[in-house]
C-alpha cells in the first residue's frame, strides 16, 4: 500500500513505490515495444528507438491527443505535471490504454525553488532520484552542443585576429568569416540558476598572451533555454535534426551577414552530441504506466514543450496520449496552438486546465506564498469570496482554449484543506463559461482520485467538438504576429517595441524565411501582462519588447517582454539545503 501522502514527503513515497516497479523490459513489452526498440539505461530506465517505432507503427492509427495546461501559478506552482501523471493513473484505473510525455526537470528549478518535476504526493513518475538529477544525460548533452559552438567561434575569432596573413589563414583550412564581435548573439549556457553569469566578459588576457581567447562580452542563459533544446523539441527525426543544427545563427559578420554553426563547421559534431538525446526516454507512474520523458521546462523563456517525437511515438502506442505544456496556457499552452501543432501537424482533441483553490486565492488578493515558509493565514481558511474574486484568471484562461476551437476541461487540483464552499465555487464558473470541470484528488488518491477527470476529458476528446484553427497567419509580418498574441492571448491594448527590438524584428523580417519563423514570447510566467505583480486578469495596459533573438535552426523569434532574464536567479532558500546522501546506504535524501 503507497504512503499517506499528507504525513510523507514525495521522496520518501517514490522510494516506497520503487520497491515495487517494473522493469523498463517489462513497461516497454506491456507498451508494445518490441526488445530491440528499448535501449535500457539499468533495470527501471529505457530510451526508445523512435525511427524503428514509428517506421514500424506507420499505418496504425493515431491516439487521442490531449494538452496539458493550467492557470497562472503562484511560486508554488499549480501541480500542472501531478494532474498530467493523475489523469494517465486515472485512465488507467478506466482500463485505456494511455500514454504521457512529461519534461525532464532542469538543474536550475530542481536545486532551486520548484524542486524535481516528477509530480508529487501519488501522482509522480519514478526512479525520482536520477530522473531529477543526471537521468540519461539529455540536458548535458544539449549544453554540450551548444557550448561546442561557442567554442568554435571564440576560437575561429583568436585565430582570425592572430592570423594577419591570409596564406596562413588558408594553411590552416579557414577562411576569414570577419565575426563582429559587437554582435554575437549566442551566449554560453549552465543548468543551474547562476544569475552571476548573466553577464560576463570572456578571454582576459595575461602577461599580453594572445592565446587565451579573444576578449568580449558574453553571457551565460540557463541550458534549457538553448536553441539546441528548442530544435530537439521541435525536430521529426535525425535528418531534420541535423538540418536544423547547421542553421542556428551565431554572430553576424562585419557586413551584418549571419554567420551560422555550418560556416563555423561545427553543426556536424554538435549533433553527434545529441544522437542518443533525439531517443525518448521511457519510465513509469506509481501506479505502472508508461511515461516517455524528452526535451526540458521553461515554457516562460523557452518553448517549454514536451517533444514532437515524443509525442509521436505516443500517439502511435497508445489509444489515449497526453503532453504537457510549461507554465499557464498564456505561455505553453499559446505555443503548443501555434508552434509545436503548426510544427508537427498534430491537431489536439482536448485540452486540460488546471486550476487549484490556492492559486484562484492568490489572484483574488492573497499574499503571495513563499516557497520554504508557511502558507499565509488567507490559504488556510475557507473563504469563497476569495476564490470567486480570482476567478477572472481561470475564465481567461478557459478562453485561450475555446479560442483554438478545443474542447476544453478543467481540473479542479484538489486538495485535501480545500473547502467544498470553494469547490463549488469553481465549479459554477466553469459550467457558467461553457466548460467542462472535473475535480480531481489524484495528489492525495492516485489514479483513483483522477477518475472524474479522466472520465471529462474521454467525454471531451469523443465529443467530435474538436475545430482546431490557428490564432494568425504565418503571412502576417513578425511584429503583426507578436501584437496579435499580445491582444487576444494575453489582453494587452498594443505592443510598445523599445529601439533595439524594433530594428532587430524588421531586420529578422527581412529574411528570405521570415514566413515560416515562429513567434516564441519570452515573458513572466506569473501574470498575464509583463508585470509579475499584475494578479487575475489585467486591463488597460500595453506589453513592453526591449529585445528579440533569433533561433534560425529552431525557426523562432523570440520577443523579450518586460524584464526577464534568460538565466534565472537562484533564491534565498533553495532546495539544495534540504539534499543529502546517507552514507550507509547511498539513499538521496531530501528531494520534492
Amino acid at each position: 500500500m503507497a504512503l499517506d501522502p499528507r504525513h510523507n514527503p514525495d521522496w520518501k513515497i517514490a522510494a516506497d513505490a520503487e520497491k515495487r516497479m517494473k522493469t523498463v523490459a517489462q513497461l516497454g513489452e506491456e507498451l508494445g515495444l518490441l526488445p530491440e526498440e528499448i535501449l535500457p539505461y539499468g533495470r527501471y530506465i529505457g530510451k526508445i528507438e523512435q525511427a524503428a517505432v514509428l517506421s514500424r507503427l506507420a499505418d496504425r492509427p493515431g491516439g487521442k491527443y490531449i494538452d496539458v495546461t493550467a492557470i497562472t501559478p503562484t511560486p508554488l506552482g499549480e501541480g500542472k505535471s501531478t494532474a498530467t501523471i493523475g489523469l494517465l493513473q486515472g485512465l488507467g484505473k478506466m482500463g485505456k490504454k494511455a500514454t504521457a510525455a512529461i519534461r525532464q526537470p532542469s538543474a536550475g528549478p530542481t536545486m532551486g525553488m520548484k524542486g524535481s518535476a516528477a509530480g508529487g504526493g501519488l501522482a509522480q513518475c519514478v526512479p525520482l532520484v536520477p530522473y531529477s538529477l543526471n537521468f540519461t544525460g539529455d540536458i548535458h548533452a544539449i549544453g554540450a552542443a551548444h557550448n561546442l559552438a561557442m567554442v568554435a567561434l571564440t576560437a575561429r575569432m583568436q585565430h582570425e585576429r592572430n592570423y594577419d596573413d591570409e596564406k596562413l589563414l588558408a594553411l590552416s583550412g579557414m577562411r576569414r568569416l570577419n565575426i563582429d564581435p559587437t554582435r554575437v548573439g549566442m551566449g554560453w549556457v549552465l543548468d543551474f540558476c547562476a544569475q552571476a553569469l548573466r553577464n560576463v566578459i570572456i578571454g582576459i588576457e595575461e602577461d599580453d598572451r594572445k592565446n587565451d581567447g579573444f576578449m568580449m562580452r558574453s553571457h551565460t542563459y540557463i541550458t534549457v533555454a538553448s536553441e539546441v533544446m528548442s530544435i530537439l523539441s521541435l525536430c521529426k527525426d535525425l535528418k531534420d535534426l541535423r538540418s536544423r543544427m547547421g542553421k542556428i545563427v551565431v554572430a553576424m559578420d562585419k557586413k551584418g551577414e549571419p554567420v551560422t554553426t555550418e560556416d563555423l563547421e561545427v553543426a556536424g559534431a554538435m549533433t553527434a552530441w545529441v544522437v542518443d538525446a533525439i531517443k525518448p526516454n521511457l519510465i513509469q507512474t506509481l501506479e505502472g504506466q508508461p511515461v516517455l520523458v524528452h526535451t526540458g521546462p521553461f515554457g516562460n523563456i523557452a518553448l517549454g514543450q514536451s517533444s514532437v517525437i515524443a509525442d509521436m511515438v505516443g500517439l502511435k502506442l497508445a489509444d489515449y496520449h497526453i503532453t504537457e505544456s510549461g507554465f499557464a496556457a498564456d505561455m505553453g499552452f499559446e505555443k503548443f496552438w501555434n508552434l509545436k501543432c503548426r510544427i508537427s501537424g498534430l491537431v489536439p482533441d482536448a485540452a486540460v486546465v488546471v486550476a487549484t483553490v490556492r492559486a484562484l486565492k492568490h489572484h483574488g488578493g492573497a499574499s503571495a506564498p513563499v516557497p520554504g515558509k508557511p502558507l499565509p493565514e488567507e490559504y488556510k481558511r475557507e473563504d469563497p469570496g476569495l476564490v470567486e474574486a480570482g476567478l477572472p484568471n481561470l475564465l481567461h484562461h478557459i478562453g485561450l482554449v475555446k479560442k483554438a476551437g478545443i474542447p476544453g476541461v478543467v481540473c479542479i487540483n484538489k486538495f485535501y484543506t480545500d473547502a467544498p464552499s470553494e469547490i463549488e465555487a469553481i465549479r459554477k464558473a466553469c459550467e457558467a463559461a461553457g466548460a467542462r470541470a472535473a475535480v480531481s484528488e489524484h495528489w492525495e488518491k492516485g489514479g483513483e482520485g483522477a477518475r472524474e477527470l479522466a472520465d471529462a476529458v474521454i467525454e471531451a476528446c469523443e465529443s467530435g467538438e474538436s475545430k482546431f484553427s490557428f490564432l494568425y497567419n504565418p503571412e502576417a509580418s513578425l511584429i503583426e504576429r507578436t501584437e496579435t498574441i499580445a491582444r487576444e492571448v494575453y489582453g494587452a491594448d498594443g505592443v510598445d517595441f523599445e529601439p533595439l527590438a524594433s530594428q532587430k524584428m524588421r531586420r529578422f523580417q527581412e529574411r528570405a524565411d521570415a514566413n515560416h519563423l515562429g513567434v516564441c514570447m519570452v515573458k513572466t510566467q506569473y501574470s498575464l501582462s509583463d508585470n509579475p505583480a499584475a494578479k487575475g486578469a489585467p486591463k488597460g495596459w500595453r506589453l513592453r519588447v526591449r529585445d528579440a533573438l533569433l533561433y534560425g535552426g529552431a525557426g523562432l523569434v523570440c520577443p523579450v517582454a518586460g524584464d526577464i532574464s534568460l538565466m534565472p536567479g537562484t533564491g534565498s532558500r533553495p532546495a539544495f539545503r534540504n539534499i543529502d546522501v546517507n552514507t550507509e546506504t547511498g539513499e538521496v535524501t531530501g528531494l520534492f
